[in-house]
């Protein structure tokens, strides 16, 4: 495979993105091209195996570190507004068609994990931009905020948005594996780092991405970690029930695993589902 890239990429406000290439070899033609949009306090570089896996199936990948996260601008788990990270992802989304998708008339297919998982599924139902695929991996939309929790974001939200406190995530739960979660753990790029800006916009798309579900029209891979305890489940099974009806949202549960399925000690049918239904969604050849 050829070899990853990384490089700038200035945004509407002039703050720079880290973006990321997992191209394939000259000459050979990409099925699709996977855009992943990473979780809360995290970064790219951590799906690398994720891109890698993609890359041998034929499919060329990208990502970028969100504002505010990893190698990218901005202070840590701060928003200039409730809405900037789906407008960062629609330049994004907009490069990545100009430069990758249309030259080699391929599909793009939009992969989000936990928060990325949100930010990727309010950016489709509310039809920002033509996405051709949607996969969500334990997707953020019922975060668990607790009554006394939400009354602090609300106080927060109003009088100082952009004040930042730790997120409380429990590293020890995203994973099963320990190597995983000590790579997490010594990552100098993770940060614990959450404003009530970035809480609320989790806390107040999450229902209104369930509650578009029935009129889904992207042809969506939901899976999810039924042992998850960063994020309820129940918001997944939730979105599940609800698109039914659409015909348009493939949903696994994989009960044993923690939140981040594809780092989970063997991730061999994590893998196995998200490429059954890349199959359909992009064939080989």
């Amino acid at each position: 495979m050829s070899e990853t890239t990384q490089a700038p990429f200035t945004l509407r406000d002039g703050l720079n993105l880290a973006l990321y290439d997992w191209p394939l070899p000259m000459r050979w033609r990409p099925r699709a091209v996977v855009l992943i949009v990473h979780g809360l306090g995290e970064h790219a570089w951590r799906y690398d195996p994720v891109a890698h896996r993609l890359n041998e199936w034929g499919f060329c990948v990208r990502s970028y570190d969100q504002r505010g996260h990893g190698e990218s601008g901005g202070a840590r788990g701060v928003l200039p507004d409730e809405d900037a990270l789906l407008d960062d992802l629609a330049e994004v989304i907009e490069d990545t068609r100009r430069h990758i998708a249309e030259p080699w008339s391929c599909p793009l297919i939009l992969m989000g994990h936990s928060m990325g998982g949100l930010v990727a599924a309010t950016f489709v139902q509310r039809g920002m931009a033509r996405v051709d695929g949607l996969v969500l991996s334990s997707p953020a939309l019922d975060a668990g905020i607790g009554w006394l929790q939400q009354k602090l974001i609300n106080l927060l939200y109003r009088h100082a948005p952009n004040f930042a406190l730790s997120n409380g995530l429990d590293a020890s739960k995203i994973s099963h594996n320990v190597a995983t979660v000590e790579a997490y753990r010594k990552d100098p790029l993770v940060h614990d780092r959450i404003t009530a800006r970035l809480a609320h916009f989790i806390n107040s798309n999450g229902p209104q991405v369930i509650a578009a579900a029935p009129r889904w029209a992207v042809p969506t891979l939901l899976m999810y970690a039924g042992a998850d305890h960063l994020v309820r489940p129940a918001g997944s099974r939730a979105f599940a029930a609800a698109a039914a009806p659409s015909g348009k949202v493939h949903t696994q549960a994989f009960e044993g695993l923690y939140h981040e399925i594809f780092n989970e000690a063997d991730p061999s049918a994590v893998f196995g589902t998200l490429k059954a239904w890349l199959d359909v969604q992009a064939p080989a050849g």
